[in-house]
């Protein structure tokens, strides 16, 4: 097999440098050219015609935003975007991830060896998982194209059979209590969206995807406090050095004073806590930054259940998507914070570095627990770790959506949900992932009562939860 062809972009000759020597320990993929800015990855993506380009996110002249736009527009092919960790870079990141970049890592720190081994580890997993993804989409693509090709019926179900299968050990841990004044933050007043008509169930017509999981570095998440969605993000460096998270052993009983209140928007209310009868759990990976966007700006204001999402992303950085995705959602969405009450008209994405689980909370209530417990399925938060803490809550109607991604994170635990009557389970299709990886693993276990494209997620769940 010839090695994949890479462009190189970044302002800095040092830092293409960098990349380029390791890109090139793998003898899959060699660097045929590299660009400082923009406007000359666009003209030597033109000229040369690259498999796969690592774009910088800020540089003079074209930033990598820019460029990956026209780059998409004119010769779409896989980018990873190579983003800094200020505030104004993870921002770009979240834009770019949502106009066709396959994936991102954070720029390595250049006076830190193991952190450049660790990020080109991750570099190497990604640019892999990229070319996979491609060609196996080219060979579905191709397959469609074949004149004896029978078709399966559309119209027949999903099967939601349930197979005998080896038992799953589910741990129910010891649940410390959660005061009912915990913070609610004020919803805030958004314009309802139309419900689109719902999807039907399709057959799994899959192949298989990506199993190889993306460990995440290990810094504490972002500040609590969710700014307004007009605010403009500060351009401010952050440290290159790794602070290790604080340890978090159990969630602590919470005084109603515990954190200071956002003032609430004019109009805005409080949506109910009490007497929350339905949850709604997502999960998802590479991809999952575009099809969330899609997802949450098709659930409308006034949908029954909170969200809990687990995206696979680095710390800091799932700050950035909840502020992002915030403003194209009728829900307000928000990093979550260690004690949170869920409530309706809420989403509430995992902070990158901390497992989220929900727990029972006094009054009837239920609360987010972060914690710092051993990444799972080499992730940290897992879908995983997020699914398994739903099974002890019978008293909740819980619905489950799994959506592309590499690997097969969620699916084992979907697949325990599944078994013990949980209400619905959907995953996103092959012909939208970007990577049928995740719920390609949880459709193989037989657990998924609905496998949907993406745009139809979101109008069939709402219509199975209302």
């Amino acid at each position: 097999m010839r090695p994949y062809k890479v462009l190189v972009v970044d302002d800095s000759a040092f830092m293409r440098k960098i990349i380029s020597d390791l890109i090139e320990n793998d003898p899959d993929f060699k660097v045929t050219a590299t660009a400082a800015n923009g406007r000359e990855a666009v003209d030597k993506v033109n000229e040369l015609q690259p498999d796969l380009v690592t774009m910088d996110v800020e540089m003079p002249e074209m930033n990598g935003l820019e460029a990956l736009k026209v780059i998409m527009a004119n010769h779409p092919l896989p980018v990873i975007m190579l983003s800094g960790i200020n505030e104004e870079g993870m921002r770009e990141t979240i834009m770019a991830l949502e106009s066709g970049a396959f994936d991102f890592i954070r720029k390595p720190s250049i006076t830190n060896s193991q952190d450049i081994i660790a990020v080109g580890l991750s570099l190497i997993e990604q640019m892999k998982g990229a070319m996979l993804a491609r060609e196996q989409r080219q060979a579905r693509n191709a397959s469609l194209r074949e004149p004896d090709m029978i078709l399966p019926d559309p119209a027949r179900p999903v099967s939601t059979g349930r197979p005998v299968v080896p038992e799953l050990p589910v741990r129910k841990p010891g649940l410390p209590k959660i005061t009912a004044e915990a913070t609610v933050k004020p919803a805030v007043d958004k314009s309802k969206q139309p419900v689109q008509d719902a999807g039907t169930k399709l057959p799994d017509t899959s192949k298989s995807g990506i199993s190889t999981p993306r460990n995440l570095p290990k810094t504490p998440p972002a500040p609590s406090l969710k700014p307004p969605a007009s605010e403009r993000l500060k351009n401010r460096k952050q440290p290159d050095t790794v602070q290790p998270l604080p340890e978090i052993k159990a969630v602590p009983e919470l005084p109603s004073v515990s954190r200071p209140e956002p003032p609430a928007s004019g109009g805005g209310r409080k949506a109910g806590t009490k007497g929350l009868r339905k949850l709604v759990a997502v999960g998802c990976s590479t991809g999952g930054p575009r099809a969330l966007k899609t997802f949450l700006e098709n659930i409308p204001a006034d949908f029954p259940a909170p969200i809990v999402i687990v995206q696979h992303m680095p710390p800091n950085f799932t700050k950035s998507l909840a502020q992002r995705l915030n403003t194209f959602s009728p829900l307000e969405v928000t990093e979550a914070e260690h004690g949170m009450i869920l409530r309706q008209g809420a989403a509430y994405i995992a902070p990158g570095g901390y497992h989220l689980k929900v727990v029972p909370a006094a009054g009837g209530q239920y609360a987010i627990e972060l914690t710092t417990e051993e990444a799972r399925n080499g992730h940290r938060p897992s879908v995983d770790t997020l699914y398994e803490s739903l099974l002890p809550l019978t008293d909740l109607e819980r619905h489950a959506v799994i959506m592309t991604g590499m690997g097969s994170d969620g699916a084992r635990m979907m697949k325990a949900l599944h078994d013990s009557g949980v209400t619905s389970t959907f995953a996103e299709n092959e012909e939208t992932c970007v990577v049928y990886g995740m719920p390609r693993s949880a459709v193989e276990l037989q657990c998924v009562k609905y496998v949907l494209p993406l745009q139809e997620i979101a109008p069939r769940l709402v219509q199975a939860v209302k």
